[in-house]
């Protein structure tokens, strides 16, 4: 039985491919690929979980392939399943394919309907890698995919500014997401001293003894987890984000922030409970944050004037009463609470455009205001400031950027010292130093080279960040991105004995995607001109190849799976020992930020208004 498992990866994956050949204007056939995809696979999720239930619900498990092997390290996609991937497969497919459905009436004539359905099933690929992923690896790349698709489909209708905007901001609390699953991964590689797969943490006596030795480590590991499924899961502080993603298609909405993408954050503590089970301290920060989120967005909904606001909202509190049930251990009124969330927030969503159509007459004739009561009592004051409160969101959205993110940027704007030949030529050259250093170790001073990898892990932190804030040309943004990765690399690389097959595994696709995406920008600023990031460009209209490419460069560029980067971050990670934490903080710093960036320098260069004045000017919300 284990076997087929790696089935409901491949039918979507070639889903995915085909849609990918057929022709834009043919909506028949794109709709067909997609819907004949998610039926048979649908179909393949109910036949394979009723034989699994009568031969008794077994855990499956299967080592599918390995991608990279050491003498005390491994990389391998491994595929799980026991109920709650039963559970979050059926459900996954049938959403999925209603929305698919309803999509290709929905989006008939659309200009990006190809596009739509390339990234539906792009994203229900990742979907399906998380949920049977049987270690942290395999999630992970499911992961990834996930966090684009989302960003591609919020920014749907890219001649928009807020899309592109709020594509952008989503983007960036999953990236946060990622760097807090992937010190998971990192952490658990020096707690378990090999690649734990799921089955094992289902070991009781095996994660006991593993506790008793490392008590702060498994801490450590599981307040990461925790991070990562409130992150994803739009859970307190990171609420303000799902609503500002309805920003999409409907339809979109749906099945990402309604229904699937929203509870991935459930399933991951699912997935790892057995693990932090017996550490309260981390059942209690679950349950705090579950009930915090679950009052909080309650009474944020309850008083937003759009429908997607009060449904997103809607949706935050019952996943916040989800991760209590979570951390209760009432998996199976978790797992129930889940599809009856998921399938009346994609109804809701699904209707929300008929239901405010129907009630426009009511909304605007039949209205009846309150009548006045005296305000002056402690009571309603309390209440008042509650209400004002509730339609602001709590200051969500302006809390997490003044302390997240404006510090970051405030920094990078600190350092527009890093612009000139002068600069330029600093950075050639200290990166020929530490080549030269990491190839004469032994003629260095202990002292010094101990010192070289935080040195070179910080300089490449302040290039990510000085990308992150740059305004100006957007080849200087994309070089100060490219130069961060190797010393990055250079950092790891003096930090350990790292092999020299390690490294190039690492820098092959870095190299590979730096080029092509700065060909793509030199390509554009001859034919185009001025490329600067002070704006948005919207060039992805007249040059849909170039967009394309440059999106695949990004992509290679910050470590996705498409090239062996995103391996060899992994296998550079491994090198950094637990008692380095001002090392792992400044490369982790450059891994979350490296996305941003060069998301960023693609938002505003390809997506938005189109500068030119002959096309159409789309309102600044959708």
């Amino acid at each position: 039985m284990a076997q087929l498992l790696q089935l409901f990866i491949i039918i979507p994956l070639i889903g995915f491919l085909l849609s990918l050949a057929a022709p834009r204007k043919r909506e028949r056939i794109i709709s067909g690929i997609a819907i004949s995809a998610l039926s048979l696979h649908g179909l393949g999720v109910l036949a394979f979980s009723s034989y699994w239930l009568l031969k008794g619900y077994p855990l499956l498990d299967i080592k599918h392939v390995t991608l990279f092997q050491a003498r005390d390290f491994e990389i391998f996609i491994d595929f799980f399943f026991d109920k709650t991937t039963a559970v979050f497969a059926l459900v996954g497919a049938l959403i999925t394919f209603l929305v698919a459905v309803f999509s290709r009436y929905y989006l008939h004539r659309e200009e990006g309907f190809k596009r739509f359905f390339n990234t539906l099933l792009f994203f229900y690929l990742g979907y399906n890698l998380i949920i049977f992923s049987g270690n942290f690896e395999t999630l992970f790349i499911g992961w990834e995919i996930l966090g684009i698709s989302s960003f591609l489909l919020i920014a749907f209708y890219r001649d928009r500014f807020l899309p592109v905007k709020n594509g952008l901001k989503t983007i960036s609390i999953y990236r946060f997401s990622d760097i807090c699953l992937f010190l998971t991964m990192w952490l658990s590689h020096h707690f378990w001293h090999e690649n734990i797969t799921f089955i094992k943490l289902n070991d009781m006596e095996l994660v006991q003894e593993q506790l008793r030795q490392h008590g702060s480590l498994a801490i450590a590991i599981s307040i990461m987890i925790l991070v990562a499924a409130a992150a994803k899961s739009a859970q307190l502080p990171f609420s303000s984000w799902l609503p500002r993603a309805m920003e999409g298609p409907t339809s979109s909405s749906a099945i990402f922030y309604g229904s699937l993408a929203a509870h991935i954050g459930v399933f991951l503590l699912l997935r790892t409970f057995p693990f932090w089970e017996n550490i309260v301290m981390v059942k209690a920060l679950v349950i705090l944050i579950g009930l915090s989120t679950a009052l909080i967005a309650s009474s944020i909904a309850k008083v937003q004037s759009t429908v997607k606001t009060q449904i997103a909202y809607s949706s935050i509190a019952q996943i916040g009463i989800i991760f209590i049930e979570a951390a209760l251990g009432f998996h199976l009124l978790a797992l129930i609470h889940f599809a009856g969330n998921a399938f009346l927030r994609t109804y809701q969503l699904l209707v929300s455009p008929s239901v405010l159509s129907y009630l426009t007459h009511d909304q605007f004739f039949n209205f009846t205001p309150r009548a006045h009561k005296d305000g002056n009592t402690i009571f309603n004051k309390i209440r008042n400031s509650f209400y004002m409160l509730a339609v602001k969101e709590w200051n969500l959205d302006h809390l997490l950027y003044r302390f997240l993110w404006a510090p970051f940027k405030r920094a990078g704007k600190m350092l527009d010292f890093i612009s000139g030949k002068t600069a330029y030529a600093f950075l050639i050259a200290a990166f020929a130093g530490g080549i030269f250093c990491f190839l004469l170790q032994e003629s260095i001073p202990q002292a010094l080279y101990r010192s070289l990898p935080i040195a070179f892990a910080l300089l490449a932190a302040l290039l990510v960040l000085k990308s992150f804030s740059e305004r100006g040309d957007a080849r200087r943004a994309w070089l100060l991105l490219a130069s961060s990765q190797f010393f990055t690399g250079l950092a790891i690389s003096l930090n350990a004995h790292v092999g020299f097959n390690q490294l190039a595994i690492y820098l092959s696709g870095t190299i590979v995607s730096a080029i092509a995406g700065y060909w793509c920008l030199t390509t554009l600023k001859s034919s185009e001109g001025n490329i600067d990031l002070d704006g948005y460009h919207g060039h992805a209209y007249e040059q849909p190849t170039l967009s394309f490419l440059f999106l695949l460069s990004c992509l290679g560029l910050l470590g996705f799976p498409i090239t062996p980067s995103f391996i060899g971050i992994d296998i550079l990670f491994s090198h950094i020992r637990q008692d380095q934490l001002v090392l792992i903080i400044l490369a982790s710093l450059s891994f979350v930020f490296i996305e941003i960036s060069a998301l960023r320098i693609y938002g505003r260069i390809f997506m938005g208004q189109h500068k030119k004045p002959y096309h159409a000017i789309a309102f600044r919300s959708s």
